[in-house]
């Protein structure tokens, strides 16, 4: 299989879908690569070492796309490049069609067979090509949340940790997932009073052994997510439903109540946000203010730091692009339900169902008309 890797266009995005290893790897197995020059220079791997790899550099990414069967790239797929698209290509990236309609229609009106890396399950039914970037995602949302807290950045002045006799900051992060444990660990490892909610008991109580002393669980509802934000200086936003839109956990009333200068962290903005007053921004301009709160809701926060995010992403997505040009991706998931459930899009057609209710569409299974 031709496996083309385009260079990331995205607003101040330093990532690339695969390094020389990945191209070396594909190649010694019969495949064919081609890398759009420059595509891996944000990252820190230069033309040079993929084509040591064996990969072709071609200088356009109209090339990459004009002679590959699969295309493997990080963030979902901009207008230009959605105009190269073919009908039958397999396109592998992270997606979020759940976010966005415009998306959504553009890539089924294309044809296209859209594997999203963030729907893939593996045996244990965790996200495991999700997982590397919500772990540094989580963990940026505490070092640009305890920044945008700084008075010259609008916020409210508060050191995160505090100093002895200063109180230190609260913060207040909603999910205990992935994003959620690591934004945690880090803001407690800052000294922060750290309360951390979620729906799933269970994980609670996980959460309440492995956690240190200055974070504390508690059971998200409605009343007790209006008391904690009331009192926080910085709300991590960080729920996540696979392939759904993010439930809305805060309203621009509850705002009202916030601290003057607090800030707002919703990590999952990628999947609609779950603060209603959320709004996607880019690390150019990453912030903005409404009710006196500052929000960053940067849609690609693990791009600011591409080679730790490429190497992480790399390491879980390689084996899957793999098993795609080894098997085709209709094989590949009839013998892997995780991975078939990484399968959005198949021929115009919705085959996802949480992609499906989420824009009100038609689910279309992907066993059926004959698909694999």
């Amino acid at each position: 299989m031709r496996v083309g890797v385009p260079k990331e266009i995205k607003s101040d995005e330093y990532r690339v879908a695969m390094m020389p290893v990945g191209a070396e790897t594909l190649t010694k197995a019969g495949h064919e690569v081609l890398v759009e020059a420059h595509a891996g220079v944000g990252s820190g791997f230069p033309d040079e070492d993929y084509a040591k790899a064996g990969a072709k550099i071609v200088a356009t990414a109209a090339e990459v796309f004009e002679h590959s069967e699969l295309i493997v790239k990080v963030k979902e797929p901009q207008p230009a490049e959605i105009g190269m698209f073919r009908p039958g290509q397999i396109v592998f990236t992270y997606f979020h069609f759940a976010a966005s309609q415009e998306l959504t229609q553009a890539c089924l009106e294309s044809g296209i067979v859209a594997i999203a890396y963030e729907t893939i399950k593996d045996k244990k039914g965790s996200l495991p090509l999700l997982t590397p970037m919500s772990e540094i995602a989580g963990k940026m949302s505490i070092q640009e949340g305890a920044k945008y807290l700084e008075k010259p950045m609008m916020g409210r002045g508060i050191l995160l940790g505090g100093v002895p006799g200063v109180a230190p900051a609260h913060v207040v992060v909603l999910g205990g997932g992935i994003v959620g444990t690591n934004a945690a660990k880090v803001a407690a490892g800052l000294g922060a009073n750290v309360m951390i909610m979620d729906i799933n008991l269970d994980r609670l109580r996980y959460l309440d052994d492995v956690m240190p002393a200055n974070v504390h669980t508690l059971y998200s509802d409605a009343h007790t997510v209006r008391e904690q934000i009331r009192q926080a200086d910085l709300v991590v936003g960080a729920v996540l439903i696979p392939g759904a839109k993010a439930p809305r956990l805060v309203t621009r009333q509850d705002l009202v109540s916030m601290k003057n200068g607090a800030v707002i962290v919703d990590v999952a903005i990628d999947q609609g946000g779950c603060i209603e007053t959320a709004r996607p921004t880019t690390h150019a301009s990453p912030t903005y203010v409404v009710e006196g709160v500052v929000h960053y809701c940067v849609t690609n926060m693990p791009g600011a730091v591409g080679r730790t995010s490429t190497i992480a992403l790399c390491n879980a997505t390689l084996p899957y692009a793999l098993k795609i040009a080894n098997k085709g991706y209709e094989k590949a998931a009839a013998e892997d339900v995780g991975f078939a459930e990484g399968i959005n899009l198949v021929n115009s057609r919705v085959t996802n169902p949480a992609v499906a209710e989420s824009l009100h569409l038609q689910c279309q299974p992907l066993r059926s008309k004959g698909a694999a």
